[in-house]
């Protein structure tokens, strides 16, 4: 009599896979930069540090020396953040000849109102960070001297006397910093609206000299 055949084994459930662990972030010079400039921007340069981003970026602080050589080196980046957006379209109208008064005072202006690529919160932010460095304090103050100069070129083209083109550009210039110093907030819309009359106002004849200088619509006309 031949025996029962042994019962066949039942098969194992196959163990599932474990998941694939996410590639790691590889992170860019220029990742650094920015995630350095919104601590900047936001809470100043004293909370600008290795550890409080390589966290942020769940990495190692040897990720961050793969990109920079130190601290400064960092701090070397943001300032030439700077320089690209807030200094750079200055710089290029320092070398402009033969200028259209008007039309030089409005590309100044539009600088700063359109924003593109200007950024008020950098520039407060290193206005800020100057107060701890006497070599960039005198930076931001050469930058803030040309940028009166410029205005000042073009008050003088549109015809104004030298004391009072100074006292205009000043007027320009400290009302725009004054602005974002006091963190003020206006729907973009009814900020260009206003504009013409701000040009009624920075560019108006004086009180004391009634009708001594054209307003700006005359100066568009050639009625003056």
């Amino acid at each position: 009599m031949k025996a029962d055949p042994a019962p066949a084994r039942a098969k194992r459930p196959t163990k599932a896979a474990p998941p694939a662990k996410p590639a790691r972030q590889t992170l860019s010079r220029e990742a650094w930069i920015t995630a350095a400039r919104k601590v900047l921007e936001k809470r100043g340069i004293g909370e600008v540090k290795i550890d409080r981003l390589a966290h942020q970026f769940k990495v190692t602080r040897g990720s961050f020396y793969f990109h920079f050589a130190s601290l400064a080196d960092l701090r070397d980046g943001l300032l030439q953040e700077w320089r690209n957006t807030n200094c750079a379209p200055f710089w290029a109208m320092r070398d402009m000849h033969d200028i259209d008064g008007l039309q030089f005072f409005t590309d100044i202006v539009h600088v700063w109102v359109d924003e593109a690529p200007f950024s008020p919160l950098l520039d407060l932010a290193v206005r800020d960070w100057s107060r701890t460095s006497k070599k960039l304090a005198q930076e931001v103050k050469d930058m803030d001297d040309l940028r009166i100069a410029l205005l000042i070129r073009s008050f003088r083209a549109m015809g104004y006397p030298e004391d009072e083109s100074l006292v205009r550009a000043r007027i320009t210039y400290f009302h725009q910093i004054g602005q974002y110093a006091l963190s003020f907030k206006e729907d973009p819309a009814v900020r260009r609206s206003y504009q013409p009359l701000f040009g009624e106002v920075l560019l108006g004849p004086l009180v004391q000299e009634p009708g001594s200088a054209p307003r700006p619509s005359e100066i568009q006309s050639g009625r003056r």
